[in-house]
């Protein structure tokens, strides 16, 4: 049975003050999370503070992205080298926000994604369509070109120290949020797609809705058989919201 994970990814948000809240309420909570494992996920510059914090609490570290290039001259980058040195464990790769905002093509996620591995690192690898190639009925198409990118650079064996999060775009900081059925139905064409490579990796791999999803939607959502957990954006910034969700993964 696959470890239920809810990742909080805090976007760029969040002071010295308001981190400290954050940090507090959910060490106060996280005792009544029980099965489910819990990360988050702050900005660059928050992160020391916050591992350092929550060492020795059950909530794991992230990073919101990483650069694709180890070291050397290359002026605003992280390396995944940099990320485990200071307590990170895991690292979103591909978010939407970098797809479409930034322009990082699926190639470029897919090296980041090796460049993460490298150091040690879990990757969650985002994947996801647009309101319009959802209408336009290639959702499929456009999650299998995402996979396809990863697989082709790093072979389907990678995601047996990988993780992947369905965000469909249209669902994010919308209030929109896919039907569980929806959901359901991309986790099962992924999950589907690494089973024809390798049945084992596809039964083990971690597949995360990353969708808008909050307290009142979690419950049914995590009871999909192939929705292994959450990829949370604003719930993520409350931590009775944040808790709630990893609770409801329990079930």
């Amino acid at each position: 049975m696959r470890q239920p994970l809810v990742a909080g990814n805090w976007k760029m948000n969040g002071s010295t003050d308001s981190v400290t809240a954050l940090v507090d309420g959910l060490k106060a909570g996280i005792g009544d999370v029980r099965t489910a494992e819990m990360a988050v996920c702050p900005p660059y510059v928050y992160i020391p503070r916050v591992a350092a914090e929550l060492a020795g609490s059950a909530i794991s570290i992230g990073a919101q992205d990483v650069s694709d290039q180890q070291a050397g001259a290359y002026t605003g980058e992280v390396a995944a080298d940099m990320l485990t040195d200071i307590g990170c464990k895991y690292v979103i790769v591909g978010h939407s926000e970098r797809r479409n905002l930034y322009g990082e093509s699926d190639g470029f996620t897919a090296t980041k994604f090796a460049a993460a591995r490298k150091a040690g690192l879990v990757p969650i690898l985002c994947v996801g369509e647009l309101l319009e190639e959802r209408e336009q009925g290639v959702t499929e198409q456009v999650v299998g070109r995402q996979l396809d990118a990863v697989i082709g650079l790093e072979g389907v064996g990678a995601f047996g120290s990988a993780v992947i999060a369905y965000e469909p775009v249209w669902a994010i900081g919308t209030g929109k949020t896919a039907t569980p059925d929806q959901a359901q139905e991309v986790h099962a064409f992924i999950r589907g797609k690494l089973a024809v490579l390798d049945p084992a990796i596809a039964g083990k791999v971690q597949i995360l809705y990353g969708g808008s999803m909050n307290p009142g939607n979690a419950a049914e959502l995590l009871a999909m058989p192939d929705i292994d957990g959450g990829l949370i954006g604003g719930a993520s910034l409350k931590p009775a919201d944040f808790l709630a969700i990893g609770k409801a993964a329990n079930a």
